[in-house]
């Protein structure tokens, strides 16, 4: 990040530059033409406005160019160097009666006047007049100088606000593996404890079971390491995980997946709705004597994706684990709040006659 930053900046330097020298023409020739209303007011000669404008434009445009030379000679990335103050202040002084005989004779030749020549120059009202135009130079000076410093200062704190939001990503992504490869493991424990009691007690069922685990990890498997997945894929591996529960729970599990054609491309994080299902079947119906049915339902509310896993198991109330959710859900919540902040949730509902409802909303999304 940090060597992609300064040749980002490099790349916006010219028009950078084209803005803001076009900002300082602009300042010029505002300060120029009240320099000149004023040198009429006070002259009391309103009929020469035009003329004391076209001089003092002149004359603003010529200390334009000597202040960007004296920038340009003396100014450096980290301002002005104690060594070139005293030089930079006494080209700007010499500088003043420069700009103004200058701009004095271009302004009388747009206006097709006879300007003065050198000897005839200095007279003690040009001498004012040059002390204003030195006075001018140095403000204008502090001016783009400061100018320049804000404009610096805006820029290291869009590069370090850039860099943050940057690093700030890279943690989301860490977490966001983290809290994925808390589930992976989570769901296969569950499912190889099942797996070695039921070795000892029915062998044939074990290896019914294991055939099973194979087909699940070969349908998540490809999917499981992507960051978002599509609710087609995640379906297909609700599927084959409702399958491998079947040969587990035999005729006590019956399921349903419902899922529209018009959301089969809708995105969502991968591996985000086996938990829901999983403390349906852990908590719900498999402590359940006659166990009972799961339902996993995709819909379209507003803006929002909607998925509810429907369970006909104890309850809310009769399984009280499930009242804060197991580490599945805690971790899809996680998730959930990572990735979408308050567009995305997850409640447990109650749903009658008996069982729980699980709703899952948020952001719908096309790949």
């Amino acid at each position: 990040m940090t060597s992609l930053s300064p040749a980002l900046g490099q790349g916006h330097a010219p028009r950078r530059r084209l803005l803001a020298f076009a900002a300082e023409l602009g300042l010029t020739l505002i300060v120029s033409a009240w320099a000149a209303v004023l040198m009429t007011l006070a002259a009391g000669r309103p009929g020469q406005l035009l003329n004391e404008l076209v001089v003092s434009i002149c004359i603003g445009l010529v200390a334009l160019l000597v202040v960007d030379v004296a920038r340009r000679l003396f100014w450096r990335d980290h301002g002005l160097q104690r060594r070139w103050r005293i030089p930079l202040v006494l080209l700007l002084v010499a500088a003043a009666p420069f700009a103004h005989y200058v701009g004095l004779r271009m302004g009388s030749a747009i206006l097709g006047l006879d300007a003065p020549d050198f000897a005839h120059y200095l007279t003690i009202p040009r001498l004012s007049m040059i002390l204003f135009t030195m006075l001018a130079i140095f403000g204008l000076l502090a001016v783009f100088v400061s100018r320049e410093r804000m404009d610096r200062i805006k820029l290291e704190h869009s590069e370090a606000r850039a860099r943050a939001e940057a690093v700030e990503r890279q943690a989301l992504q860490a977490q966001l593996r983290l809290l994925q490869a808390q589930i992976e493991p989570h769901m296969l424990f569950n499912t190889l404890a099942n797996l070695q009691g039921l070795i000892a007690i029915d062998p044939q069922q074990a290896g019914r079971m294991l055939d099973q685990l194979i087909q699940y990890l070969r349908a998540t498997l490809s999917v499981s390491r992507m960051e978002t997945t599509t609710l087609a894929q995640e379906f297909a591996a609700l599927d084959a995980y409702l399958g491998l529960m079947a040969v587990r729970m035999g005729a006590r599990l019956a399921y349903a997946c419902r899922l529209p054609d018009t959301l089969r491309a809708a995105r969502l994080p991968t591996m985000l709705l086996q938990p829901i299902v999983e403390n349906a079947i852990v908590h719900g119906l498999e402590p359940k004597v006659d166990g009972g049915m799961v339902t996993i339902e995709a819909a379209v509310r507003g803006e929002q994706l909607e998925i509810v896993v429907r369970d006909t198991g104890l309850g809310l109330q009769d399984a009280n684990p499930r009242q804060g959710g197991g580490v599945g859900l805690a971790t899809t919540r996680e998730r959930l709040q990572v990735l979408y902040g308050e567009r995305a949730g997850l409640e447990l509902l109650p749903s009658p006659p008996q069982g729980t409802l699980a709703r899952l909303t948020l952001p719908l999304e096309f790949a």
